[in-house]
């Protein structure tokens, strides 16, 4: 048998990954060889992962808590999961889920099963993160039908904004004289006078 290895990953650095790493020690993985990402499970671009995976060696062991810290793309996480056990030649084990255990069940009916579960938890994943970026989309939705606004809050204009502006409409000053004499940027201030400009056609 080769080395042990473990890999945890929460989605932001508020998050707390305690739980993980409880679970790695209790399976008794060297400290040196748990492996730990910051950031979203959309994809496999994460340098911790990249790093373990380097070191990986055919007939290593590497633990995970559950399918979904190993990534949240069901496509993806297949794709993982087959490179990981076919190419590289390493045993995977879900500690949540004892069917994916991949020392077991080496023969033909034991790797079927071990596929079939795979592909089911692989999926519900996926859905969940999909689920929960609907809810996001629907929340944001309801909360700017209530009137919140997103976002950092604009800066109020200049107190002689307007005035700048009608010169600049008159074609007396240019819009970089418009922007410098309201202490803006030149895009801000198109920006502003465009809103302004829209208010007053309405």
């Amino acid at each position: 048998m080769g080395n042990i290895y473990g890999y945890l990953r929460v989605s932001t650095k508020e998050q707390n990954e305690d739980r993980q790493m409880l679970a790695l020690h209790k399976v008794q993985v060297p400290e040196q060889n748990i492996y730990m990402d910051k950031q979203s499970g959309k994809d496999f671009n994460r340098p911790m992962y990249r790093q373990l995976v380097c070191r990986l060696q055919q007939d290593d062991l590497l633990y995970i808590k559950s399918i979904d810290r190993l990534g949240r793309n069901y496509e993806e996480i297949l794709e993982q999961w087959r490179f990981l056990t076919k190419d590289k030649k390493i045993d995977i084990v879900v500690l949540d889920m004892p069917l994916l255990d991949t020392r077991r069940g080496k023969d033909l009916l034991g790797t079927f099963l071990s596929d079939i579960v795979l592909q089911v938890l692989s999926f519900v994943a996926e859905n969940e993160r999909k689920n929960i970026r609907q809810r996001q989309r629907e929340g944001i939705e309801a909360a700017k039908l209530r009137g919140v606004q997103f976002g950092r809050p604009q800066k109020p204009l200049p107190e002689n904004f307007i005035q700048i502006y009608e010169l600049w409409l008159l074609g007396e000053i240019g819009g970089n004289e418009a922007a410098r004499r309201c202490n803006m940027p030149l895009s801000s201030f198109y920006r502003k006078a465009s809103q302004r400009r829209g208010e007053e056609l309405k």
